[in-house]
């Protein structure tokens, strides 16, 4: 069963809501690129402490108005794949923006307006997994 902002692991119960919000959203992006619940939930819960505390004002009503909880769709351990760990971090040029995945996901785990934005963030889950950043892009943005 995905999480949801009723049903979330007990150590985020005494976040603010925006930060409870985001650490649900990327833990479930991590489950569904393959993590383990265990190392997941603390990872989750750097990242979104970290974007909470660089975020704007105007980012945080944002995605507290209109961020949505993506449920995973891989909940079972049996279906991860944790060689995604290991995995260097891209940061890709789409159509709809910055895509931020692990190498060899099946889907990003972010997408960002900007380079730098997908920078930051794929430096930072690089630097939590121990690996490095690949950028593919077309042009020099």
């Amino acid at each position: 069963m995905p999480w949801t902002m009723q049903d979330y692991p007990s150590s985020l119960k005494n976040f603010d809501k925006p930060v409870r919000k985001k650490a649900i959203e990327i833990a479930n992006a991590m489950l569904d690129d393959g993590y383990d619940e265990d190392r997941a939930i603390p990872i989750a819960t750097k990242q979104a402490k970290e974007w909470y505390e660089n975020a704007t004002k105007e980012e945080i009503e944002a995605f507290n108005a209109n961020g949505q909880v993506k449920p995973s769709s891989n909940r079972s351990s049996s279906s991860s794949s944790p060689e995604l760990i290991d995995r260097k971090e891209q940061v890709v040029k789409r159509d709809d923006g910055w895509a931020v995945q692990a190498k060899g996901a099946k889907q990003a785990a972010y997408v960002f307006s900007t380079k730098k934005e997908a920078l930051q963030k794929a430096r930072s889950i690089a630097d939590n997994k121990g690996t490095d950043v690949e950028i593919h892009d077309s042009s020099s943005n």
